[in-house]
């Protein structure tokens, strides 16, 4: 009988708990969270994860999100949904970006991303990770087919839009490597919560594609991230922002937007608490040798 694979979420989960972080204390100040991204400035670096059909844990839930995220300064992140709610979402005031799945039907990419250019979201991106299926080879979302996305296809949806480009789900150099010569503007470095068994741990990679990318573009975090100290280790080891989800669901379900407010909120001022605490007066400031491996056990 073949072995079973270890979850990557448990995976994910042991190496964030195994990094330590030292204490610095002599010429500290109260440090500044804010991050200034796509030429926009926001309170937190903090950002909520690309989800989806969140109308089953909270009425209107997107666009409760949002609203949540949006009042804690936050950048909002939108998986597939109806168009009418994106346009709820942006129209919260809200500064989303929109990722769409790798459709098959090359024209859903297009048409998708023209409707956000219309909403005026702030960037749009491809979620590369989704192509495929254990059960069905192919992945098949809500009757659309997946198929994977080549370098080729990438450059040329960059170069389809004005607006500031991300590809979700890299978690190699040769991937990362593949989207910078493509030209987009940013990465999420990501397993997608474990649609491969055993992956890599996201903050195991990012120093790796930091390093191939010369730090020429932003990186994005996301997978079992949950604490202001799991979003400083991720800033630390090179990211520019991190999307929370679960954490945010959970008060999304419990208070609508005034719970995802309060645990964006929260989540910051805890991230605020660790910067001060290693002497990092503005997220620019955060040292990586701050943070050491210890022993990692999974």
């Amino acid at each position: 009988m073949e072995k079973r694979s270890v979850s990557s979420d448990v995976i994910t989960r042991a190496y964030l708990d195994s990094l330590l972080v030292e204490m610095r204390h002599l010429d500290a100040v109260m440090p500044s969270t804010q991050m200034t991204h796509y030429g926009k400035t926001f309170a937190t670096p903090v950002m909520t994860g690309a989800l989806s059909h969140l109308g089953n844990t909270y009425p209107n839930g997107m666009a409760e999100m949002a609203c949540g995220a949006s009042a804690a300064g936050a950048v909002v992140w939108s998986g597939m949904g109806p168009k009418e709610e994106l346009e709820a979402m942006v129209a919260s005031g809200a500064s989303v970006i929109k990722i769409i799945k790798p459709y098959a039907d090359r024209s859903s990419i297009r048409d998708k991303i023209r409707h956000a250019e219309e909403c005026g979201v702030l960037a749009v991106g491809i979620d590369i990770d989704h192509a495929f299926d254990v059960r069905h080879g192919y992945d098949v979302i809500e009757d659309m087919p997946m198929f994977p996305m080549t370098q080729a296809e990438v450059a040329e949806v960059v170069k389809s839009t004005s607006l500031p480009f991300v590809i979700k789900g890299v978690l190699s150099k040769q991937d990362a490597r593949k989207c910078a010569d493509a030209g987009v503007q940013g990465m999420v470095i990501s397993h997608h919560n474990g649609r491969l068994d055993s992956a890599v741990p996201p903050l195991m990679i990012l120093p790796e594609i930091l390093q191939e990318t010369e730090g020429k573009i932003p990186l994005f975090v996301d997978c079992s991230l949950q604490t202001g100290l799991d979003v400083f280790k991720a800033l630390a080891l090179g990211a520019k922002a991190c999307s929370i989800g679960r954490p945010l669901m959970n008060s999304l379900r419990e208070n609508g937007a005034a719970g995802v407010q309060k645990a964006v909120e929260d989540i910051t001022r805890s991230l605020a608490y660790t910067m001060a605490m290693t002497c990092s007066k503005d997220l620019d400031s955060i040292d990586p040798s701050v943070v050491r491996m210890g022993a990692f056990n999974w």
